[in-house]
């Protein structure tokens, strides 16, 4: 019940802060990707710093949906912006490994005094900012103590080492991912139980492989019913994701021991971090080159112009 509670309280205030932070800058910040992602470049920095501001790539993503979808976007730009939100949700991984959980108080009561003493609508939205990520922290933290226990449950420690098997991995994170409606959620977790030995560097990685792929869930629903362009988005989301997610896989294990390498002597947890920003960072590097080639499959896979079927031999006159 306690890890249910934890788990609870961290997704209420994801989605808490997700709302704050558009109400406190929402229009800013779709003013922001129009103006600047007129080139691949700007159109990653963009995604990448209004992900890191929303905390959310699925926001991010789902928001540019909605922009090519009121033709304020043109889906060459977008898919900038979604490379970019791939790199910006990794920032997450690398304040929830800071093991911040010992310090929620500090935001919370910030926050609240915020909300509930200073009248001003923008201090009170900043106010709940705080307030959310407050109860982030404090989330993880009771999940990180509920679950120290565990280490005593042989059935639990015996199915956590069969996701060291990378397909049952990326399956485990990918549905999990898809039932929470938050990759973050999937890699907190992950990063949770790593630091308390539960889990080691592979099984991490797997997990967080799969996370991002059931991270387009979202992203993909957000796309029904809405234009070609906006179509076309969503599915270059899930295209890009599942092919960085299989070259991973193929390369895992030195992709694995670069990671190490890197990391030095860092706690488990700080690898598992590490690992999502180096992942994440080198497949939008990989696709950077490659975009006028998605955009080809994209326009083949989604066909601006229906069709047109024959009624005659003739041709039309005009």
């Amino acid at each position: 019940m306690l890890i249910i509670t934890g788990l609870v309280l961290f997704l209420y205030a994801l989605n808490t802060l997700s709302d704050s932070l558009k109400q406190l800058a929402g229009d800013k910040l779709q003013a922001f990707l129009d103006r600047f992602t007129n080139n691949a470049i700007k159109g990653v920095l963009s995604g990448l710093v209004v992900t890191i501001l929303l905390d959310s790539s699925s926001v991010v993503i789902i928001m540019t949906i909605a922009l090519v979808n009121a033709g304020a976007l043109r889906f060459r730009q977008a898919m900038g912006v979604v490379l970019g939100a791939n790199i910006g949700t990794t920032i997450s991984s690398q304040i929830f490994a800071l093991g911040v959980g010992a310090y929620a108080a500090v935001p919370i009561v910030i926050g609240f005094v915020m909300m509930f003493f200073l009248k001003k609508d923008f201090y009170v939205q900043l106010g709940k900012v705080l307030f959310s990520f407050g109860l982030i922290f404090f989330g993880l933290f009771t999940m990180e103590e509920a679950v120290a226990p565990l280490k005593e449950n042989n059935f639990f420690v015996s199915w956590l080492k069969t996701l060291e098997t990378p397909w049952r991995g990326v399956l485990a994170g990918a549905v999990v991912t898809v039932v929470l409606q938050s990759s973050s959620a999937t890699v907190g977790m992950v990063i949770t139980l790593a630091g308390q030995g539960l889990m080691n560097v592979s099984a991490g990685i797997a997990v967080m492989l799969g996370a991002e792929l059931g991270t387009c869930a979202d992203t993909l629903v957000a796309s029904i019913g809405r234009s070609k362009a906006a179509v076309k988005t969503g599915l270059f989301h899930l295209i890009f994701n599942i092919a960085t997610i299989s070259l991973g896989l193929l390369l895992l294990h030195p992709f694995t021991n670069a990671v190490l390498a890197l990391s030095g002597k860092a706690e488990v947890q700080k690898v598992i971090a590490n690992a999502h920003v180096l992942f994440n960072t080198a497949g939008v590097l990989l696709a950077l080159p490659l975009l006028p080639l998605f955009e080809k499959l994209m326009h083949t896979l989604v066909s601006e112009t229906p069709p047109q079927h024959k009624t005659s031999l003739k041709p039309k006159e005009g």
